[in-house]
């Protein structure tokens, strides 16, 4: 028979059945031109982002759809390099590239320098 601390120690090693990561895009920020007031909002945005995962994996649903509305979220802020923050193209636009691959099936799909779309990659197609 397992002890009390045993198993509160089996059941917290039990629980961590996803992980999520995240990051902002590509490029460079040189920590000698981050103040700390934008570093705080950047790791306040991406705290955000993964606190919209955690709960939404917490709920049920499906991790295409976390994915999707985590990118959503991060596609909204202009602080990363994607959606309303993505770095502009020599001729003054913004060209999106994304991709997004469903785990179970190992279905995929992809767009590349698209800049008529709010969000490059729904994970379901609007109806």
């Amino acid at each position: 028979m397992m002890s009390d601390k045993e198993s509160s120690s089996a059941n917290e090693a039990k629980t961590a059945e996803y992980a999520l990561v995240s990051h902002g895009g590509a490029g460079t920020i040189l920590k000698k031109d981050m103040s700390e007031e934008r570093e705080i909002a950047y790791r306040q945005a991406l705290n955000e982002a993964l606190d919209i995962g955690e709960g939404m994996l917490k709920a049920g649903s499906e991790s295409i759809d976390v994915v999707e509305k985590v990118i959503h979220y991060m596609e909204d802020s202009p602080l990363f390099n994607a959606g309303k923050g993505a770095v502009f193209s020599h001729e003054g636009k913004n060209e999106l590239d994304a991709s997004i691959m469903r785990g179970s099936d190992m279905n995929a799909g992809a767009v590349g320098g698209v800049s008529n779309v709010r969000y490059p990659i729904p994970a379901q197609p609007e109806r």
